[in-house]
C-alpha cells in the first residue's frame, strides 16, 4: 500500500559529516573527499538500484560527477559547521513498477529543486523488504549563471530610527543576516512535502491505482481516527514472518478502536436520517405514534405493546410478528430513558450524538498526552544509551572523527534528533523525569481504557435504539408511510 514518508535534514560539517561521505554512503560507491582527504569506499552496500545526478541548465558540465559535484561544494564552504547539501529522502509507491518510480522522483526533482537552479544527487533504494526510497542530496548554495558558486546570505546593517548604523561597543556595527534564496524558509518544507505527494498521486492516478496518500496529519485532514505508528522495516518484516511486534500489536489494536470510533458515529448518524424521515410522515396517518404531544394517538410503548399482545395471531394486524424478544428490548429501552415519541427519541439520540463528541474529543487529547510523554520517554532512554558515543566523537581527533562518524552513523543521528527532541520539548528545563513520566503514561493509559468503556457502551446503546428501530419497521411497514417536508431539526452527524 502507498504510504506518505517525506523527511528533510541538513548534511552538516558540524556534526562530523561530510557531503562526499554521504554522497558515497548513498550511490554506493568509492569517492575521495578532497577536503580532509578521507576515502569512502561504500561499494559493498546492496540494494541500490538507481542513481543519477541531475543539474540546472547553467551548472559545469563536470558536475553530472558527484565526487566532482561534491567535492567542489566542500571546497567552497570555508566553515568548520558549515551546512554541505539538504537531503530529502522520500518513500516510493510499491504499486508503481520501478521504471516509473525512478520517473517519479526525477520529476519531482526536476520541478521543485533543479528548476530553481539546485544540483541533485539521486540514489534509490529497494533491499526487495517492501521500503523501496530516494534519497535526493540537493546543493545550499544557488549557482550563478556563469556556473559559479554563488553566496547564501549577505550581511545587512541594523538601522536605528534616524536610519544610522548601530555601533557595538566593540567598535563595529550592528547587523543581520539575509538570505539570497527562499530555500531554508520554513514554510518551503510544507511546500515540498505537498509536492511530494501530489506528483505521487498524479503517478498512481495515471496507472489507475486508487490508492492517494496525503502529506497532512489525520487532524489537518478532518479525519477522526487515533494515527497508527510507524512500523519500520524490521518490524514489518517480522509481522510478515508471523514474529508478533510491540509495534505490530500497538497498530492492531488502534485499528480496532478507530473501527470502534467509526462503528459508532455511523450507527448515530443512520438513527439520526432514520427519525428525520420518520418525523416527515403525514401528521393524518391512522397510525401515528410521531406527534409530540400525542392526543388520539397511541405512544411509541403503547404501539409496541399492542403489537406483541397482537402477535401470533392470524387475524390481527402484527400476526406475522414473531420477535417478541426485540419488541421486549425495545420497550425496556424506551421505558429506561422515558421515551413516548418520535420526538423524544430524538432528543435522546441527540445526548448520545453529544456524548460520542465529547469522548471522541477526550479519545484524542489523552491520546496525544499519551503519545507525547511516551516519546518524551523513548528519547531520554535514546539520549543516555547513545551519549557515550557522542562523547567519544567529541573526544576523536579531528582526521579521524569522519571515519568514525560513519562507523558509527547511525548511533550518532539517534543521540542528535533525542537531544534536539529533549530541547525542544523540555526548554529550560532539562532535567531529565523518566519516572514521573512513566507515572503520567500510567494514569493516561487508565483513563484512555475509561473512555474506551464509555465508547464501547455507548455502542451497545445505539444498537438498542435501532432494536426500536427495526420493530418500528415492523409496525409500520413502508407501504404505508408517505413523506412530507420534514420541519424537525436536522439531526444527522
Amino acid at each position: 500500500m502507498a504510504i506518505y514518508h517525506c523527511t528533510i535534514k541538513i548534511i552538516s560539517r558540524g556534526k562530523g559529516m561530510s557531503a562526499v561521505g554521504a554522497s558515497a554512503y548513498r550511490s554506493g560507491e568509492i569517492l575521495k573527499n578532497e577536503y580532509d582527504g578521507i576515502t569512502h569506499d561504500f561499494t559493498r552496500k546492496r540494494g541500490i538500484v538507481h542513481t543519477e545526478v541531475l543539474l540546472p541548465p547553467h551548472a559545469l558540465p563536470d558536475f553530472t560527477d558527484r565526487s566532482t559535484l561534491w567535492n567542489a561544494v566542500e571546497k567552497i564552504e570555508k566553515s568548520k559547521n558549515s551546512q554541505l547539501a539538504r537531503e530529502i529522502e522520500v518513500a516510493l509507491p510499491v504499486e508503481l513498477d520501478r521504471e516509473k518510480q525512478i520517473q517519479l522522483v526525477r520529476e519531482y526533482v526536476q520541478e521543485n529543486f533543479v528548476s530553481v537552479g539546485m544540483c541533485a544527487d539521486i540514489a534509490v533504494h529497494d533491499k526487495k523488504t517492501g521500503n523501496p526510497h530516494a534519497h535526493i542530496m540537493l546543493t545550499m548554495r544557488p549557482l550563478e549563471q556563469s556556473g559559479e558558486w554563488g553566496a547564501k546570505s549577505k550581511k545587512e546593517y541594523i538601522l536605528d530610527k534616524n536610519g544610522q548604523r548601530i555601533k557595538l561597543k566593540n567598535g563595529s556595527f550592528k547587523t543581520r543576516k539575509v538570505d539570497l534564496t527562499d530555500w531554508n524558509d520554513k514554510g518551503k518544507a510544507e511546500v515540498w512535502r505537498q509536492a511530494w505527494a501530489d506528483v505521487t498521486n498524479k503517478y498512481l492516478a495515471e496507472q489507475n491505482i486508487p490508492q492517494r496518500i496525503d502529506h497532512r496529519s489525520y487532524e489537518r485532514q478532518g479525519i477522526e481516527q487515533i494515527p497508527t505508528v510507524h512500523m519500520g522495516v524490521a518490524a514489518t518484516q517480522m509481522e510478515r514472518k508471523g514474529i508478533v511486534t510491540e509495534k505490530g500489536e500497538k497498530n492492531r489494536l488502534i485499528r480496532e478502536q478507530n473501527r470502534l470510533l467509526k462503528e459508532v458515529r455511523r450507527r448515530i448518524a443512520e438513527l439520526g436520517k432514520w427519525i428525520k424521515e420518520k418525523s416527515a410522515q403525514k401528521d393524518n396517518q391512522s397510525i401515528n405514534p410521531f406527534h409530540s404531544v400525542p392526543v388520539q394517538s397511541p405512544t411509541l410503548l403503547e404501539l409496541l405493546n399492542t403489537a406483541m399482545q397482537q402477535a401470533g395471531q392470524p387475524d390481527s394486524r402484527y400476526g406475522k410478528i414473531k420477535d417478541l424478544k426485540s419488541f421486549a428490548k425495545a420497550v425496556s429501552f424506551l421505558q429506561s430513558n422515558h421515551i413516548s415519541t418520535l420526538s423524544e427519541l430524538q432528543e435522546t439520540l441527540s445526548g448520545m450524538k453529544k456524548r460520542y463528541w465529547n469522548t471522541n474529543s477526550e479519545i484524542k487529547q489523552t491520546e496525544k498526552l499519551l503519545h507525547e510523554r511516551k516519546e518524551l520517554i523513548d528519547q531520554a532512554e535514546k539520549y543516555l544509551l547513545y551519549r557515550d558515543y557522542h562523547k567519544t566523537y567529541k573526544q576523536t581527533k579531528p582526521k579521524k572523527q569522519e571515519e568514525y562518524a560513519e562507523r558509527y552513523r547511525t548511533e550518532l543521528a539517534l543521540y542528535d534528533r533525542a537531544e534536539r527532541y529533549l530541547k525542544e520539548h523540555l526548554g529550560s528545563d532539562t532535567k531529565l523525569k523518566p519516572k514521573a513520566w512513566k507515572a503520567e503514561v500510567a494514569d493516561l493509559t487508565a483513563q484512555k481504557d475509561r473512555l474506551y468503556r464509555e465508547m464501547r457502551k455507548l455502542k451497545e446503546e445505539t444498537a438498542e435504539a435501532e432494536t426500536v428501530k427495526r420493530c418500528i419497521e415492523q409496525v409500520i411497514p413502508p407501504t404505508e408511510q408517505r413523506k412530507e417536508k420534514s420541519k424537525t431539526h436536522d439531526v444527522s452527524l
